[in-house]
């Protein structure tokens, strides 16, 4: 089978996904490099699905079996004007024959295309560092009264290490009756951190703290 014109090739390619045979070959690779360029799809939908899918065996196109001069005159040669001729003497028309398989073969082809889009985007996702959700906390702790050693009620708050805990800046404000209060800024990852569970911990220290609350709260 030769082809004068797109409008041809597009028509036998209508039942087809290859111009000879059910597997690419070098009548392929001819009849592509003839075309050149990519078929108006709108156009020729059947002969740009082809021309596409032939594209992707470009890195091959040397190993496929066939012969390569003969395929490259399937397309617009002498081979071309011929063609008609044998077809209405009732030539050997075996590559006439509809490829009744080449419909699975664009769906097996279009589903691995897909499958393998899926795999990269959740590897990619996979990969994408997680946003971690931080929070600055203002915290107020108080002490028993006014003799309590505030810089010994600090240093053991402070000793509190915990994975995603960072302590930050404190000041003493004063409450009355010569009574301060320690105010001391925390930022902490909301997923590691409870609150609830960093309080009593404080309070654990009862030498020092009366109680304690949260003053401010604001999400980074």
């Amino acid at each position: 089978m030769a082809f004068s014109d797109l409008k041809q090739l597009n028509e036998h390619l209508a039942t087809r996904s290859y111009v000879e045979g059910y597997t690419a070959s070098q009548a392929d690779v001819g009849v592509y490099n003839s075309v050149g360029s990519a078929p108006d799809a709108s156009q020729y939908p059947h002969a740009a699905r082809w021309y596409k899918h032939i594209a992707s065996y470009s890195s091959e196109f040397g190993s496929l079996p066939g012969d390569k001069a003969a395929g490259e005159k399937l397309f617009g040669g002498a081979g071309a004007s011929s063609a008609p001729a044998e077809k209405a003497s009732g030539g050997d028309d075996d590559d006439d024959e509809i490829d009744l398989f080449g419909s699975d073969e664009d769906d097996d082809e279009a589903e691995r295309l897909k499958a393998e889009r899926v795999a990269a985007y959740n590897a990619k996702k996979a990969n994408k560092p997680k946003t971690i959700a931080k929070s600055v906390v203002t915290m107020e702790v108080k002490p028993w009264d006014d003799e309590t050693d505030m810089a010994k009620l600090e240093e053991s708050v402070r000793t509190i290490e915990l994975d995603g805990l960072v302590w930050g800046s404190s000041k003493l404000v004063a409450i009355g009756y010569g009574i301060k209060k320690l105010q001391i800024t925390l930022v902490i990852e909301d997923e590691k951190i409870s609150l609830d569970e960093l309080q009593e911990k404080i309070q654990e220290f009862e030498d020092y703290v009366q109680s304690t609350d949260i003053a401010a709260m604001q999400k980074l």
